[in-house]
């Protein structure tokens, strides 16, 4: 595969410290977790590391990754126990279902993979030589807030009884989780909070705001936008997301969460659409959402991170949201969109 989204000039950590490690990443097909594999993969000769991509679906596996040296499938559920014996000193824990739809239709299942799935993992890493563990959470863990910018030490409201709640509540308690096997266990955990990332590779099923909005472009259709988008949202480029897992995996400090998010690209939905639909000579077109995608909305109206304790690490940010948007609709214009 040609990595062209620029992920072997990407700066990086150190990656010295991986080398003759086993890397096992879950979630490898989704956004996150497969973008990552692509990083890890482009940097690997000169490190020597193998990555081990957790999914599913051995036929989504090939159509994402294909053949690649010092890749491995590794076919796994995170609902279940893993049934390897394979020893992972690094895993990364990227699988969760995103997609707005799935936590209308299916909350119960989101909250299974989010609390079995670390239960599974850490289990199998304490027993089996792992040296770290990298849960990737949500900025969703904030709750309601009170309006100001999110920072790792805030909690705010989250409705317990609402099924909305499936994901932020499970993310929360998957957190609590890996705190918890850290003191009890003594497993080095660090925890990332992505913020809405955005970028190529998006799967089909994928029903997040951007990833529509590209599809309309793409169909040469209007954007069809279900608000009036006043929500106002941190925002990162997937490749910039991956990089930051990398520095958190590496840099942080055992115990600690971390704001993912580029602190130039807060803008409201409606400034996403508007730019989407400017990349690609379109209009924006307000409809009326039904009853499933009402359910599966995050109430959030402001959700802003503090990135000061990521850049603490020496992470750091270049590029404009537009040009990473135009590049993630470029990318995609040569894949088929459904």
């Amino acid at each position: 595969m040609k990595y062209n989204y620029n992920l072997e000039s990407a700066q990086l950590p150190n990656l010295e410290e991986l080398s003759g490690s086993r890397i096992l990443v879950t979630g490898a097909t989704g956004l996150i977790g497969g973008c990552l594999v692509d990083l890890l993969c482009a940097q690997s000769k000169e490190n020597g590391y193998k990555i081990y991509a957790g999914c599913r679906s051995k036929a989504r596996y090939y159509d994402r990754f294909g053949e690649r040296k010092g890749l491995y499938y590794v076919n796994m559920d995170v609902v279940e126990p893993l049934t390897t014996d394979i020893q992972f000193q690094y895993i990364v824990h990227a699988a969760s279902g995103a997609n707005p739809t799935i936590y209308a239709k299916d909350p119960v299942g989101v909250m299974k993979s989010n609390i079995y799935g670390v239960v599974n993992l850490l289990d199998y890493g304490r027993t089996h030589g792992m040296k770290r563990f990298l849960y990737i959470s949500s900025g969703e863990v904030y709750g309601e807030g009170s309006g100001n910018v999110f920072k790792e030490s805030d909690s705010g409201y989250v409705d317990s009884m609402s099924p909305r709640s499936c994901y932020p509540s499970a993310k929360r308690a998957a957190e609590t989780l890996c705190a918890s096997y850290a003191a009890e266990y003594g497993v080095d955990v660090c925890v990332a909070r992505p913020c809405h990332v955005y970028g190529p590779h998006f799967t089909e099923k994928d029903n997040r705001v951007y990833a529509q909005f590209i599809r309309n472009v793409l169909r040469d259709e209007d954007i069809v936008m279900k608000s009036s988008g006043q929500q106002y949202r941190s925002w990162c480029y997937v490749v910039d997301c991956a990089r930051a897992l990398l520095y958190i995996l590496l840099k942080g400090k055992s115990g600690e969460a971390y704001n993912v998010a580029d602190k130039n690209s807060n803008i409201t939905i409606r400034e996403l659409a508007e730019m989407i639909a400017n990349i690609g000579q379109k209009k924006v077109i307000v409809d009326v959402p039904n009853e499933i995608e009402k359910r599966g909305y995050n109430p959030v109206q402001n959700s802003i991170f503090d990135v000061s304790k990521l850049q603490s690490l020496g992470f750091r940010i270049e590029g404009t949201m537009e040009e990473k948007m135009r590049e993630t609709i470029n990318e995609e214009k040569g894949r088929k969109v459904k």
